[in-house]
This record gives C-alpha cells, structure tokens and sequence, in this order.
C-alpha cells in the first residue's frame, strides 16, 4: 500500500512541475498563482503545498530538471572537453547545446522571470552557473593550461558568451546565422580555453 501511495505522490509532484512550467510558458512566472498550477493539475492547494513551500520552490526544482536534461547529453563531460583542448570536442559539445536550447527554453525563461522576485531562484541561477564554470575550471586545471590566476576568468568568459547568446536566442530567435555564430563561439572558446 505504502508503494502506490508513494507512486501517486510522485505523479502528483511531476504533475504539478509539469503544469507549472506549462503555466509560467503560457502566462509568465509572475501571473501564475500556485491556485492556478494546482488547478491545472486537479488538485487543490494544500496539496500544491504538501510538495512545494511556495512557487519559488518549484521553481527551483525546475532549474534542477533544466541542469539535468542540459547534462544528461554531455558525453564527454563539459570538464573532459575543457581538459581535452580538442577543438572538434569542443565544436560537438557547443553544437549539442546550441540543439538543446529548445528543449530547455521555458525552463530558463521562466527562471530568469522568477528571478526577477524571488532571491533563492536566482540564488539557483547562480549555483547552476558556478558549477559549469568549475568543471571548466576542473578541465583546465587537469590539463594544467594557462596561468592557474586566469583560469576561472577564462571560463567564465567563454560561459558567459553561451549564457548570453542562449538567452538572446530564447528570445529573439536566430537574428543570425547559427553555423557562424557556431564557428566564432568555437574560436572564442578554443582561445580562451585551448591555445
């Protein structure tokens, strides 16, 4: 008994992950209310708050899902590609991410919206962040590449440019051309991080 009672707590958790994203995709993170989401889902918002402390909260369990479904495809890993130096690794990787921007639009837009008001989403934001730019850093400490001071610089700049252009794109579309936008971020990465 206590194996379907878990199973249905877990389908209802999904459940309202998935219709919170739906809702904050359709309407905007702000205009949502944790009745609409519990709504959506067939539910009411006492359960909404049996799983979740507050919108923000499930915002943050979306910024979770986002990371994994960005590092789920990363095979080698951001670090190895950054250890590697290879510039045909680092095109695949780049071009792997560039793909998964669809996938991972209304996760990071309704994060970024969230943002805006509520200090643990961006606090969130930030861990993401951060932990892309230290397994960079890991990579370039494995290979030993570079002054050991300018490392962390690096991979923040070459992030950066992805975190920036990828939230361009989210909301603007491809006003440039993909494959040289592609070719100069590749350039740009194998400076900062392989030459």
């Amino acid at each position: 008994m206590a194996t379907i009672r878990e199973a249905q707590k877990q389908m209802t958790r999904r459940l309202l992950l998935e219709k919170g994203l739906e809702l904050f995709e359709e309407k905007g993170y702000a205009a949502t209310t944790v009745d609409d989401i519990a709504v959506a889902v067939g539910t009411t918002r006492a359960t909404f708050y049996a799983h979740f402390p507050s919108k923000g909260q499930l915002m943050q369990a979306l910024v979770l899902r986002s990371n994994e479904l960005l590092t789920e495809a990363d095979v080698p890993s951001l670090k190895s590609v950054v250890e590697s130096g290879d510039r045909t690794g680092i095109r695949r990787w780049l071009t792997r991410k560039f793909d998964q921007w669809v996938e991972i639009r209304p996760y990071v837009t309704a994060a970024h919206q969230a943002a805006a008001s509520e200090p643990e989403v961006q606090s969130a934001l930030d861990r993401w962040f951060d932990a892309a730019i230290d397994n960079m850093q890991a990579g370039l400490d494995a290979a030993d590449r570079f002054e050991a001071s300018s490392r962390r610089v690096r991979c923040t700049l070459a992030f950066g440019e992805l975190e920036f252009f990828s939230r361009r794109w989210m909301r603007l579309g491809w006003t440039v051309d993909r494959e040289t936008s592609l070719d100069l971020m590749v350039d740009n990465w194998c400076f900062l991080l392989a030459e």
